[in-house]
């Protein structure tokens, strides 16, 4: 990596001694707003979810940039060059809206906090070569090669040209699952090209103003081999987006305008690269923004889903016992999720939901769950409290940004590499053994 400032002979500590006198100084109530200037001023880049918190945000020196994927030791490497990339090529509001939460950001900042709250035990002298530990899990039909999968982000396109694609490749190339949202730049038949290796992506989905758009689009899922849908159910509201309005205040520029273009200049608006049949010969943006109101999001929405479609069917937004349950009576699968803090401010983690959900659900039904799992530690937690597979979504856009197809490709890799060694340090010689009677809650 090389420094992209000229502080001296010794940045480092030319950097950390400024940090040091301008946290000080941003302590009081009455410079605070200064500080935060001539730390912006300095060109000193703040992830937005308080750089203070070592547990959410590992300490770095922002002014180094990554100069090639291969040089990320973790994921966290990949958000200051993203976010510097993606402010010159894009927009602001681009970074803003990915790298925020809602509200106060009580849950987007409680999805990493409380990865601490739990620990695992440790079983030494088992013996596990590299080649022993088997990380494979099998899920609709296919034996993927990690117990994790790729989230659904929407509009990839924002933050690299790739968009989608870049994703696809890289997934494919690690036989990772991906699942691709509603909304994304590039459509299913695209990126399951993209993939490569005859492993189709999972499709999520938002209802729909007018239920038809929705046939529409699980026909068109199912017809290019999708094998199940994630219905989210966790957007049922408005929400107040704080600090991605404060970024804002400073780039005025509106998602949507630069959302209806492709990159290379074609028209696109939701799904629209590739024909979806039923009633319509390609879907729109106009359709999309027919919104579903609140009152029609119950359980009457996914039986119409099942009515109309072949592909297993999970709840993505699950965060609750109840629901779960729910899932359980009605033959759903669960995906535990509060959309990565940005739908919601409850100030509760799904590592936390998903504490108490397992226990319940005993076996009965999968159970995926995403939200603030950055390392392969919190994969391992996640799988021995009883998830069926770990999702993650900013850190591929990180990477995505930075380097495209090669950055995600390395943010994977490196995932690869930490479940590896953490089941190794646990003792499991595969998936199936990080079971229950591992995890316990930190004294």
């Amino acid at each position: 990596m090389k420094s992209k400032s000229n502080l001296g002979e010794n940045p480092a500590a030319t950097i950390l001694n400024r940090r040091r006198l301008l946290q000080f100084l941003a302590a009081s109530p009455v410079i605070a707003g200064k500080a935060k200037d001539l730390m912006a001023a300095e060109g000193e880049y703040v992830p937005s979810a308080r750089a203070e918190d070592p547990y959410i945000w590992k300490p770095y020196d922002p002014n180094f940039l990554l100069e090639k994927a291969e040089d990320a030791l973790d994921v966290f490497d990949f958000e200051a060059t993203a976010h510097k990339n993606m402010i010159a090529s894009f927009s602001q509001t681009h970074w803003g809206f990915m790298s925020t939460g809602a509200d106060s950001e009580d849950t987007y900042r409680a999805n990493r906090h409380d990865m601490s709250k739990f620990v695992i035990r440790s079983r030494r002298l088992r013996g596990f070569p590299d080649k022993e530990v088997d990380t494979t899990r099998t899920m609709f039909g296919t034996k993927w090669s990690q117990p994790f999968f790729i989230c659904p982000t929407g509009r990839n396109g924002a933050y690299h040209a790739e968009g989608e694609v870049g994703v696809g490749k890289a997934a494919g190339k690690h036989n990772v699952m991906q699942c691709l949202a509603t909304n994304s730049t590039f459509g299913i038949p695209e990126v399951n090209k993209a993939r490569g290796n005859g492993t189709p992506v999972v499709f999520q989905l938002y209802q729909q103003g007018n239920f038809e758009h929705s046939k529409a689009l699980l026909a068109r899922a199912e017809r290019e081999g999708c094998k199940a849908v994630m219905l989210t159910v966790d957007g049922v509201s408005s929400r107040k987006d704080m600090q991605f309005a404060r970024q804002q205040r400073d780039d005025k520029k509106l998602c949507l305008t630069c959302h209806t273009i492709r990159p290379g200049g074609k028209p696109t608006a939701v799904q629209l690269s590739s024909k979806i049949d039923g009633n319509f010969k390609e879907f729109t943006e106009e359709m999309y923004n027919q919104k579903f109101t609140p009152d029609s999001m119950t359980w009457d929405w996914p039986k119409r889903v099942r009515d109309v479609t072949k592909m297993d069917i999970f709840i993505k937004g699950i965060t609750d016992v109840e629901d779960a349950l729910m899932c359980i009576k009605l033959g759903y699968g669960i995906h535990v999720s509060n959309h990565g803090g940005r739908n919601e401010d409850t100030g509760r983690s799904t590592i936390n939901s998903l504490s108490q959900i397992a226990p319940a659900v005993k076996g009965r039904a999968p159970i995926f769950v995403d939200s603030g799992f950055r390392r392969g530690m919190d994969i391992v937690k996640a799988l021995a409290m009883g998830a069926t597979m770990v999702g993650f979504g900013r850190p591929y856009i990180w990477g995505l940004g930075a380097f495209g197809a090669d950055g995600v490709d390395k943010v994977i890799s490196i995932l690869k590499a930490e479940t590896l060694a953490a089941m190794q340090q646990v003792g499991a010689g595969s998936v199936k053994e990080l079971t229950p009677d591992l995890i316990q809650r930190a004294l």
